[in-house]
């Protein structure tokens, strides 16, 4: 009786190991899923804000000459 009785104790104390090393992996799989997801949006928005700042370059450039030829015909 005693046997059955540490048997079955022992099944119980493997299937809580199982179930405490699957919610480990899960939790690990979700934070590192987690942590891509704000590299990416981190990553968009800095190539984003790299393309406003081109674009207010290209515009201020473009004014310029706009200016320095109308300043030379003048």
């Amino acid at each position: 009786m005693l046997v059955v009785v540490a048997a079955a104790a022992a099944v119980v104390v493997v299937v809580v190991v199982v179930v405490v090393v699957v919610v480990v992996v899960v939790v690990v799989v979700v934070v590192v899923v987690v942590v891509v997801v704000v590299v990416v949006v981190v990553v968009v928005v800095v190539v984003v804000a790299a393309a406003a700042v081109a674009v207010a370059v290209a515009v201020a450039v473009a004014v310029a000459v706009v200016v320095a030829v109308v300043v030379v015909i003048v």
